[in-house]
């Protein structure tokens, strides 16, 4: 599992960390990209350093696989701390409408110095940044009306910048998607590879998956039964251990080997895709704690 051990390709990361500081002068705005599933995980805690104060609006995209709930409350947690948020989802297309006329708020006094100045109709200019697998290039694609960005549903896609011409009057920069060198927090890390931020390939996914189990027993044990019914009450799900719970699921499915054991490889393949594509149900795996949860602390 991801930890503070682990180093994600320092060249890489080195690379572009240089090309965004480098080309923050050719840009008006920062699009930070995050994914609602994960609305702090996936926030990269060096992209404030790196942006240098460069206007922002961050989008909680994949809005349509999340908690509706939770990413309500994270917009307006957002918002209360002065950053302009929107909840978007590139594939049904929820929340694009309002991001020229947010970029155009965002950037008010300098398109009305472009008027001043006889420069009305220019073409405004935003880099947009994010981790891996965000959606950073289906984004580019809505926009642009056409498919231009390459897209796979898998991270390190985008390798170097490019620029895009967008139907909004936006013309776009893609980064490469940007990982930090090291997870402070195991939680994050976990986070990460869950939701598909990390190739599978260089972790054990079936650690993954039952790090995923613990996080749906304890956030959204109704959804995970009506999914995978293997008790009548969700209150049941607290006898399991998380390696008991991906062997319960995997035997359900009838996930079986020889001898009657579980295909707990198998099993952990399926959680995971079927948790990313939403079909246990819209999840948020980063819980904001509402007033009255801290206030029973």
């Amino acid at each position: 599992m991801p930890s503070t051990q682990i180093q994600w390709f320092p060249g890489h990361m080195a690379k572009t960390r240089r090309l965004i500081t480098e080309n923050l002068k050719n840009v008006d705005l920062i699009i930070e990209v995050l994914d609602a599933r994960i609305p702090y995980s996936s926030r990269n805690p060096e992209l404030s350093r790196l942006t240098n104060g460069k206007p922002t609006l961050v989008l909680l995209n994949k809005a349509a696989l999340a908690d509706p709930t939770q990413t309500r409350r994270w917009a307006e947690h957002y918002r209360s701390d002065s950053t302009i948020c929107l909840p978007i989802d590139c594939i049904t297309g929820e929340g694009l409408k309002s991001i020229l006329p947010t970029v155009q708020t965002i950037l008010k006094d300098k398109l009305e110095r472009y008027e001043s100045r006889g420069m009305a109709g220019r073409k405004l200019r935003a880099m947009i940044l994010g981790i891996p697998n965000v959606g950073k290039s289906t984004l580019i694609n809505r926009l642009v009306g056409t498919k231009r960005a390459k897209v796979e549903n898998r991270p390190g896609v985008t390798v170097d910048k490019a620029w895009y011409s967008t139907s909004i009057g936006i013309d776009l920069m893609d980064m490469p998607g940007l990982l930090w060198p090291k997870f402070e927090d195991r939680i994050v890390g976990e986070n990460l590879a869950v939701t598909g931020a990390i190739k599978d390939a260089i972790l054990d996914t079936e650690e993954i998956a039952m790090k995923l189990c613990g996080r749906l027993r304890r956030l959204y044990p109704e959804l995970l039964l009506a999914r995978y019914p293997i008790e009548k009450e969700a209150a049941a799900l607290d006898e399991y251990g998380e390696f008991e719970l991906l062997e319960a699921i995997g035997r359900k499915r009838g996930f079986l080997v020889s001898g009657g054991e579980v295909n707990t490889e198998r099993t952990a393949n399926m959680l995971l895709e079927e948790f990313r594509s939403a079909k246990i149900g819209r999840m948020t795996l980063d819980i904001l704690p509402t007033k009255e949860d801290a206030d029973r602390e």
